[in-house]
């Protein structure tokens, strides 16, 4: 029989949208010629692995060393730098050739360094596969690496395996698969061979296949290859990372934007400052100095490094908040969100199951306590109770602790409080860690009543029965057996879906501990008790036990699972972290939305969302069978009034991205799981979980929280807010000064002789090159990097999230830097202007002084846009001070040095010249606060 081939192409990738789900498993023998007891011959599986080719996950192709350095330097601004050293140098202005290249060789390590860490997402997918596999070749069990599987072998699966690949199963015995990585599924799901699944069925629907990653947590299988390397669903994830490409984020074009237009606004006035001196009759290689001189005013050379150095330090910063940044553009990124799409399992919840509610003959008992700590108490009606009171809750702990195969590890963390883990099923887990807190030790109560027997569960019986040997019960005895009953020799415990247990009672216990008939009244108060509890999302089971003398010669379910007395419900759920409720709701005070996104049953996401106030009044719930039937302008409709998607894929995941974004929101996607990878990497902004998030998940993202922690993303937007708050703040005092120095050389060179008629021949440049480009670097950018290092503003978290296409240079900044620009231009020509009745060199010095001083000055102010220096205070942001200082402390030593006098251009100044510059120093100041007064609070204020 020829095989039914899955190859769509010559690179032989398979065909994953073949629905194998949703045939019978003898159907997929039949169309991979294969067979069930004696698999695949080796010949047949040589043929094959030409055929369809290894078992393993391809990888993309690695950003060389070059390519990340061309990355750097491809950048508008910096290519401007590049062009103004070259001609420096061939003019023979090697001081300033040398400085401008020493900035762009800084700027581009400081961004290689940082971005160095190259994308391992493909190689981590790779390392999920299983290195070896248990497989029938020629009718004999072997054992293989797994990049030698085929499709049409037979794997055997054991609890603790990871699945190999793809899979289609043609037996599951007690089968239970641990898929939250890959679906979001909380818990392990129970497989079934025998089912035949609809061909929508979604990715945690189907009951009948194991995919290739995930771990067999329990019980034992085994099924026939269906789909191996790139057409596994692992396979498609990793397609869909090499799909998503890397964009621009809102900093890098706003500064790229920002880089064109003052480079082209640059040239144009450098071709008129050019022309009108050419025609005034000025020499050409001097004009065309001036014109250089011009350009390198115009261009704020230190942007680039001190944007870079200020995202370093805002990645520090984040690090102190949890946050680990991988990528330094992306630093700021998350202050503009206006979404957060937030996995449930791991990132909203606790990632751990855990039980909150019990009933027993008529009551409820709340349980507290997180996660896997045996630590909390038990309450009723909200207030703590002695649970020892309650006989029918012990009982009901008792059978769920018993009746189990998972148990409680304890770890010892040097330096911190124990940490707890669940070694075996999570559900199961929880039950003993119940039973921990009221004092049954699941250690104790095993040596106490060892197991004799058991049937294990399965999705049939949907229950599990043990058998323990007792011995005659002591005063302080707290398993369900009266001191006074004579001598009992075995327990039956059964626990499984309370509908099921139920029907195998005849009597319940109580809270005196007596068993009583078992009525039809009784029944259906314990069936309204488990819809209760249902209804907020509880997964709920059943616990029933039996006392025997004897067992019979053959453990008979029948037989054994008669008579049984009913004790009570267990009701657990992943329940949501305490933080995230009022990080949820400081982040809706600032603007910003939150969706659950989540492969888990569309009830539990309503109840955790409701539970942490995430859904809203008026919005929706919907799932990804829904999604399917929208078209993408009806999911965009749908996104906006959609505050939780549930029983989503991948696909689905990345449908929802899409759309946000196309509606103009900035979207930041936070995950932990394989199935997270493609949407973050969509993502504007992606989150990862960094302790219980898969290597997939951190190494797509663009930032890792470090504590898991929802709260950690809401600080680490509070944080992107003030990073780029201050990127504002010190390109608007960056900008103003480079457009006054513009201002200055254009109107002495175009206008000089009106201005300064006194003056003895033409007036050009009032500054020399090198004094132009000393102010950009080093008097400008100390300041400049300083104000990178404000706290921000005391609001900024009332603040609604910035217009993701708001340049950097708004309508209230331009204000500003049109009075600062005005203001210094004035105070230097007239400076220059009192120095020329002197000497041409005289001149020159007292502008660079007045405009260098008035620029260090005025930092001060630039350090909000909205608050008066006085309210935020003028010294306590220590590096202004060390910047201005040390700013100061350079200028004196220019002015009076005499070494550095050839350099610079410049002649000791007296008292005289001092006592003229001193008044007007302090004149861009008072402008820059008169103007947060009058002029940009008003504006920001409508």
């Amino acid at each position: 029989m020829a095989v039914n081939k899955v190859i769509v192409n010559s690179d032989s990738k398979q065909d994953v949208s073949f629905s194998w789900h949703a045939i019978s498993g003898d159907e997929t023998l039949q169309k991979l010629a294969t067979e069930l007891e004696k698999g695949l011959s080796i010949e047949e599986a040589e043929k094959r692995l030409l055929e369809y080719g290894p078992n393993q996950l391809e990888e993309g192709k690695r950003t060389t060393f070059f390519q990340m350095v061309f990355r750097q330097l491809n950048n508008f601004v910096v290519i401007l730098l590049i062009v103004a050293s070259i001609i420096s140098a061939f003019l023979g202005e090697y001081v300033d050739a040398s400085a401008i290249i020493a900035i762009v060789v800084l700027n581009t390590i400081m961004g290689v360094v940082q971005e160095n860490r190259a994308e391992q997402a493909l190689a981590t997918l790779k390392k999920l596969a299983a290195p070896d596999a248990q497989v029938l070749r020629n009718g004999r069990r072997v054992t293989i690496p797994s990049h030698l599987l085929v499709p049409g072998d037979i794997v055997f699966l054991e609890a603790g395996y990871f699945i190999p690949a793809d899979v289609r199963l043609v037996e599951a015995i007690n089968l239970r698969v641990e898929e939250a990585a890959l679906t979001g599924e909380s818990v392990p799901v129970q497989k079934n061979a025998s089912l035949v699944m609809d061909k929508k069925a979604s990715l945690g629907d189907r009951k009948n296949t194991a995919f290739m990653g995930t771990t067999v947590s329990y019980g034992r299988g085994r099924g026939v290859v269906v789909d191996t390397g790139m057409g596994t669903q692992l396979g498609m994830i990793a397609t869909m990372l090499k799909s998503v490409e890397d964009e621009q984020t809102p900093l890098q074009r706003r500064l790229d934007q920002l880089g064109k237009t003052l480079g082209w606004a640059a040239i144009i006035v450098c071709a008129l400052v050019l022309g009108i001196g050419v025609l005034r009759g000025g020499d050409l290689l001097e004009m065309f100095m001036v014109a250089v001189s011009l350009a390198i005013a115009a261009v704020p050379e230190g942007l680039p490094a001190i944007v870079t150095i200020s995202l370093a330090l805002g990645m520090r910063e984040m690090i102190n908040r949890h946050a680990l940044i991988r990528r330094l553009s992306s630093v700021e990124t998350l202050g503009s969100a206006t979404i957060i799409c937030s996995d449930k399992t791991g990132t909203l919840t606790q990632n751990e199951m855990t039980v909150t509610r019990l009933w027993s003959d008529g009551q409820f008992v709340e349980v507290s306590g997180r996660g896997y700590r045996p630590e909390g108490e038990f309450l009723v009606n909200n207030k703590p109770v002695d649970i020892y009171l309650y006989q029918g809750i012990m009982s009901t702990l008792w059978v769920g602790a018993m009746n189990n195969d998972s148990y409680l590890e304890e770890m010892e963390v040097e330096g911190q409080e124990k940490q707890f883990r669940i070694i075996g099923d999570p559900t199961e887990g929880a039950m003993i860690v119940a039973a921990a807190k009221a004092g049954e030790v699941q250690k104790l109560l095993n040596q106490k009543y060892p197991r004799a027997q058991e049937i294990p569960f399965d999705s049939v019986r949907k229950r599990m029965l043990t058998i323990h040997e007792i011995d005659e019960p002591g005063p302080d005895d707290i398993s369900p057996f009266d001191d006074d009953t004579e001598r009992k020799h075995y327990a039956i415990a059964v626990k499984g879906a309370p509908d099921i247990v139920l029907t195998l009672c005849d009597s319940y216990q109580t809270m005196d501990d007596k068993p009583v008939p078992l009525t039809a009244e009784m029944k259906a108060k314990i069936m309204a008790a488990n819809d209760d509890m249902t209804q907020d999302a509880l997964r709920v089971l059943g616990a029933a036990y039996r006392v025997v003398n004897v067992l019979p010669e053959e453990i008979n379910s029948d037989e054994l699972e008669q008579n049984m007395i009913f004790v009570g419900l267990i009701g657990m759920i992943d329940p949501a972290r305490k933080e995230v409720q009022p990080a949820l709701e400081l982040a809706r005070s600032a603007g910003i939305r939150t969706i659950m996104i989540t492969g888990d049953y569309p009830n539990t996401a309503r109840a955790i969302a409701r539970d942490i106030n995430l859904l809203q009044g008026g919005h929706q719930v919907i799932t990804g069978y829904d999604m399917d039937e929208m078209s993408d302008s009806e999911l965009r409709e749908a996104v906006k009034i959609t505050d939780v998607f549930a029983r989503v894929s991948p696909e689905h995941k990345m449908r929802i991205v899409e759309a946000l974004r196309s509606e103009g929101e900035v979207v930041a996607m936070t995950g932990d799981g394989v199935n997270d990878a493609p949407a973050i990497k969509l993502a504007d902004i992606g989150v990862a979980m960094g302790i219980t998030g898969t290597d997939v998940a951190k190494d797509t993202a663009d930032m890792v929280l470090t504590d898991d922690n929802y709260a950690s993303i809401v600080a680490a937007v509070e944080q992107g807010r003030i990073i780029y708050s201050n990127i504002r703040k010190f390109v608007y005092y960056l900008i103003s000064c480079n457009l006054a120095e513009i201002m200055i050389i254009f109107l002495a060179t175009a206008f000089g002789r009106y201005l300064y008629p006194f003056a003895a021949g033409e007036v050009f440049s009032p500054l020399a090159p090198i004094q132009l480009l000393l102010l950009n670097l080093v008097t400008d950018g100390a300041p400049a990097l300083a104000l990178g290092t404000e706290k921000g503003d005391p609001d900024i978290m009332q603040q609604k999230p910035r217009p993701p296409k708001e340049p950097i240079i708004n309508r209230f900044m331009l204000n500003g830097v049109l009075i600062q620009t005005v203001a210094i231009t004035f105070i230097t020509l007239f400076a220059f202007g009192v120095g020329l009745k002197h000497d041409r060199l005289m001149a020159e010095t007292m502008a660079f002084i007045t405009l260098a001083s008035s620029e260090l000055l005025r930092a001060y102010t630039a350090r909000s846009e909205r608050y008066p220096i006085l309210k935020i205070g003028i010294f306590n942001n220590k590096w202004m001070n060390i910047a201005v200082a040390s700013s100061l402390a350079l200028l004196l030593l220019i002015l009076y040095v005499p070494f550095f006098n050839n350099i610079f251009h410049t002649v000791p100044l007296g008292w005289t010249e001092w006592r003229l510059i001193l008044p007007l120093l302090l004149i861009p100041s008072i402008a820059a606060e008169l103007a947060k007064m009058f002029v940009t609070r008003r504006a920001i204020s409508r």
